[in-house]
């Protein structure tokens, strides 16, 4: 109350609540300008409106429900690679996706979409996250439902929101550089009906990834329009696009606001909205899991990219009465997929025989090189003789496997079911 009255004597502007986010908004103005102070049981936020407004209309989805096949035996689908330390460091994939975005977000504004199974590790490793903002899946659908299932949830509270959407198990090395990237990337899309996407400068011919072909550049700023959505290609069409240059790598990484994510899956995916508009009835009420677990099978399973984003490459339509494209965002901020082992073994520290170890105090690497190696915390090995493989214990089972040969390795683990 004391706050409240020092407030008011300053010149009390006005006072407003946002109960969707259990905030009390106390605004006051200046000769030059308006400040406000947003509280929750205590002093969140000291600062002038405009960034008041922005910080709390930009919202971040963390897509958290996949199994991460490609790296068995350490992922698994009842323990996947996002919700484990892969890098040993500390922190698991998804806790450093969160840490990589700083203060972007308010807590209230980051959105998690997973498995209804793995509710429980989302809460134990983000505690800060709201749990109305975990939201579960009873079933995969791909990415497509997923994020119609955010947005439907999102615009409820906030439709005026922007949302940057991002996987739960990728890598950044340059995390200062990533946020700047975002933060550019939400002003170019603010008041807008665009679709912002980032895309990756390449270092090598991948075949593991997708491509984003480039076309004109927007005037004064880092943008350009998307021409075309690349499948993973063959390794001569990668080394082509390497020469030829304006193809980038794509990270899945993207921003958009609630409305034209809304109109373009309404445009592109009706059934999937429709199914969406249904559920969307029972959101705060006590039948809401119980339509969820009924209706979401129910989504045909399909990725964002093959719904909307490729349907609108190198077109202009109208959404929402403004003017909408697809663009990308070249960036370099050190990213990786961590999609498979060979991913992940450019990522860590090698030795000078090229050797990656997790688990350094268990193994003993001799007359060995160009090995990654990881082992659970009680498990000693000692490796003699071996170049170029790939080594992982987890839960006493055991992979042996030549580096060149990983993409046989979600065959190797199905032989086990």
């Amino acid at each position: 109350m004391l706050l409240l009255y020092g407030v008011a004597r300053l010149g009390l502007h006005s006072v407003c609540t946002r109960g969707a986010l259990g905030l009390l908004a106390v605004f006051y103005k200046t000769e030059r300008r308006t400040y406000g102070i947003l509280i929750k049981g205590y002093i969140r936020i000291f600062a002038p409106v405009n960034k008041l407004t922005t910080f709390y209309m930009n919202h971040l989805v963390i897509m958290a429900g996949g199994v991460g096949s490609r790296f068995w035996p350490m992922s698994r689908p009842e323990n996947p690679k996002q919700f484990i330390d892969v890098l040993g460091v500390g922190r698991t994939l998804i806790q450093l996706t969160v840490d990589r975005f700083g203060k972007e977000f308010a807590p209230e504004n980051i959105w998690v979409v997973t498995s209804a199974k793995y509710a429980e590790k989302v809460h134990t490793q983000l505690p800060e996250i709201p749990e109305e903002n975990i939201l579960l899946e009873p079933c995969m659908r791909n990415t497509a439902p997923c994020i119609a299932y955010v947005t439907w949830k999102i615009k409820q509270v906030d439709p005026d929101a922007t949302l940057v959407i991002s996987p739960a198990d990728h890598f950044v090395v340059n995390t200062e550089e990533f946020r700047r990237v975002i933060r550019e990337g939400v002003k170019f899309v603010k008041g807008t009906s665009n679709i912002l996407t980032l895309g990756m400068f390449p270092t090598r011919p991948d075949t593991g990834y997708g491509y984003i072909q480039s076309g004109d550049g927007v005037r004064g700023s880092e943008v350009c329009q998307v021409r075309a959505f690349k499948e993973k290609p063959q390794l001569n069409v990668a080394k082509q696009y390497l020469n030829e240059g304006g193809y980038y790598w794509n990270a899945g990484l993207f921003i958009w606001d609630a409305q034209t994510a809304e109109q373009a899956l309404r445009v592109f995916e009706p059934e999937i909205s429709l199914l969406f508009d249904k559920m969307s009835e029972s959101f705060g009420q006590p039948n809401e899991r119980d339509v969820i677990n009924e209706l979401f099978p129910q989504c045909r399973s399909i990725s964002i990219d093959y719904a909307v984003m490729e349907r609108m490459s190198g077109k202009t339509m109208t959404m929402n009465g403004k003017s909408a494209g697809v663009y990308v965002m070249p960036s370099d901020f050190g990213w990786s997929d961590l999609g498979t082992w060979g991913s992940l073994y450019m990522q860590l520290d090698r030795d000078s025989q090229g050797n990656a170890v997790v688990g350094k105090e268990n193994v003993r690497l001799i007359e060995s090189n160009d090995c990654i190696v990881r082992t659970s915390s009680n498990v000693k090995m000692v490796l003699q003789g071996l170049d170029g493989y790939i080594v992982a214990e987890d839960n006493n089972t055991f992979l042996v496997c030549k580096k060149e040969e990983e993409q046989r390795i979600k065959q190797f683990s199905e032989s086990f079911k």
